[in-house]
């Protein structure tokens, strides 16, 4: 179905919207994919802040040009889907996690920071952690050598408490 002028600048300016607010984008090829697929797929996106598109390869082109990822300007060739992400690494986990259990999604590239990536990059992009679970790990760095340390005052408080009688302990304990 074809588009006409006041469609395509729609089309144009929503896409143009969503790469201004996008720090990441995927590019992938949906040949031979299910409808029932393409479904499951799009929901997961939804449910991590990832806009899936399939575009017009010319009026993606047209509504990236001047932003970070006109770097991929030149892979937008073929049947493709767009997965747009203002999270660093969303849209690459969410395409790369698909394309692990169906092969006919083929990551092609992406674009992240102004550089282009290759299909290898996007899936080790897709590989570091949440930001969440980033987060995590270093609240358990933090309190790494706090609770090393409380278990090294426990024991020793453990020790003194062995040979002392309840009443030297307490004045252990005061001072």
């Amino acid at each position: 179905m074809s588009l006409n002028r006041s469609e395509k600048e729609a089309v144009i300016s929503e896409v143009t919207s969503l790469a201004a607010k996008a720090q990441t984008l995927v590019l992938a090829e949906y040949r031979g994919i299910t409808v029932a697929d393409m479904t499951k797929l799009r929901v997961e996106a939804r449910k991590q802040g990832v806009t899936l598109s399939v575009l017009k390869n010319t009026l993606a082109r047209r509504a990236v040009a001047g932003s970070s990822f006109e770097v991929v300007a030149d892979q937008m060739t073929g049947p493709l889907i767009y997965g747009f992400s203002e999270d660093a690494i969303a849209a690459a986990k969410v395409v790369a996690d698909f394309a692990k259990t169906n092969d006919k999604l083929v990551i092609r590239g992406g674009a992240f920071e102004g550089k282009a990536l290759d299909a290898n990059s996007v899936k080790q992009l897709a590989s570091v952690p949440s930001k969440e679970v980033l987060l995590a790990q270093l609240c358990g760095l933090l309190m790494s050598p706090i609770s090393r340390t409380a278990v090294v005052l426990g024991a020793l408080a453990a020790k003194m408490g062995e040979g002392a009688e309840v009443g030297e302990v307490t004045e252990v304990a005061a001072a």
